[in-house]
């Protein structure tokens, strides 16, 4: 659109073709679309947003009691406000300081906020989202522990976590084995198991797990690092706020996915992924880190730092290729963390925890759902057995404007509650399951 027919004819006179479509000379006519694009007939302003105001009333805004790894949380309006500031909204990758200290300093700041939350040394300038986070961490376990191939999931693990770390690993040839789960837990007696048969590089565990269930890790960092292994702890940033950390529990690596930082559901993205690490592992974390140094006036400056020669130019020894990030959604967790501060990240915990043991004992009191582990403690998701029809409840809940719990099977159903969900919501929850 910017290009007059002047510009278009010194820039082809200077590479030496006749015509636009010469430049597509190369490409075969068969795969040339030569119809008529079916695109609507062009409408004013006016005319377009009331065209997508109808569009916009087709979408049913549903009360969520679902999670399985994306959560309802609530987000304060100044986080969207600020994060729609066209300097955030159109930075990219900060490779010249000197111009881009605004930028270094929040990622700067997003990484001291991850450190905190998980409790580790050190942390990366953010990833796609928390599956692909899991899989990086994964080669990072590999390349440090040397000549062992092998890397043990929890099967306790989200579903498609696992998936796209097998996925990632076939092609990067690194063994995958799923420790089983038991009673809606890590099976310890499967990890010993596999240590002691040998290659084992780490092992992966989830806080929550996907059942909701707070898992005890005691000794498991132990074990590993008597077998020259690494623990690696897939944790939701949010409940990090009240429940110990990945560093607590002795592990080497922390990764997961940032959406429970006030990110809108959004039919599935953009999220955000992070790693953390102990400092020993540093040089192995993919992606970039942000530090903090002296310009040449002596006064404090942000700089990309510690960046692996080989992601540039020897690609082939890299551990990863990944060398952009999510830094728009690190930006976003960086100011809601900010805005809700130690004592906002805790309250909304506490009030979610309350709402879920609220709802877990309601469910009980109806008669038609038993715990499916009973004892197990959880915070804000848990998992209930029913004999009744899943879809047929949910479909009913739809219809008054309800996501109900996640259907796993087998009369399997997991709810969620977040700070969102009042007690009367609960209750109207329950009043319709009883109708």
């Amino acid at each position: 659109m910017p290009h007059t027919e002047e510009d278009i004819r010194v820039m082809l006179d200077k590479i030496g073709v006749n015509s636009i479509d010469d430049l597509y000379s190369d490409v075969p006519q068969e795969v040339i679309f030569k119809e008529e694009y079916d695109i609507p007939s062009a409408m004013s302003e006016i005319e377009l947003r009331k065209h997508f105001e109808e569009l916009g009333k087709k979408n049913q805004k549903l009360t969520i009691f679902a999670g399985g790894g994306v959560y309802d949380h609530y987000s304060p309006a100044t986080v969207n406000h600020l994060l729609q500031r066209s300097e955030f909204y159109t930075a990219y990758t900060p490779y010249q300081p000197e111009i881009s200290q605004g930028t270094l300093q929040y990622i700067f700041e997003y990484q001291t906020i991850i450190s905190e939350l998980t409790g580790m040394e050190a942390t990366n300038a953010s990833m796609y989202d928390g599956a692909t986070a899991t899989a990086e961490a994964t080669f990072m376990m590999v390349a440090s522990a040397k000549k062992k191939n092998r890397v043990l999931l929890s099967a306790t693990l989200p579903d498609r976590v696992v998936n796209v770390v097998k996925t990632y690993a076939k092609f990067h040839g690194v063994d995958i084995t799923v420790i089983p789960e038991k009673d809606g837990i890590t099976d310890l007696d499967g990890v010993k198991a596999e240590l002691e048969a040998g290659d084992v590089a780490g092992l992966i565990v989830p806080t929550p797990n996907k059942y909701g269930i707070i898992e005890d890790y005691s000794g498991y960092a132990d074990l590993l690092h008597a077998a020259k292994a690494y623990l690696c702890i897939n944790a939701d940033p949010s409940a990090l706020a009240v429940l110990r950390t990945p560093a607590e529990w002795g592990a080497d690596i922390a990764c997961g996915d940032g959406q429970t930082l006030g990110m809108p559901l959004s039919f599935g993205g953009p999220y955000l992924g992070y790693i953390s690490c102990a400092k020993g592992m540093l040089r192995k974390m993919p992606g970039r880190v942000v530090g903090v140094t002296k310009d040449a006036d002596g006064k404090r400056a942000f700089v990309l730092t510690l960046q692996a020669r080989e992601q540039h130019i020897r690609r082939e020894k890299a551990t990863s290729n990944i060398c952009s990030n999510q830094s728009l959604m690190a930006l976003y967790a960086t100011i809601y963390v900010a805005l809700m501060g130690k004592q906002g990240m805790k309250e909304l915990n506490v009030r979610a925890c309350d709402g879920a043991h609220y709802l877990h004992d309601a469910l009980i009191a109806t008669g038609k759902f038993q715990p499916a582990f009973p004892g197990k403690p959880f915070l804000k998701e848990f998992v209930m057995k029913t004999d009744l029809d899943v879809e047929v409840l949910n479909k009913k809940l739809l219809d008054k404007g309800i996501m109900g719990g996640l259907n796993l099977g087998n009369g399997l159903v997991e709810f969620a509650v977040t700070e969102k969900r009042t007690k009367e919501e609960i209750d109207n929850l329950i009043s319709l399951i009883l109708a």
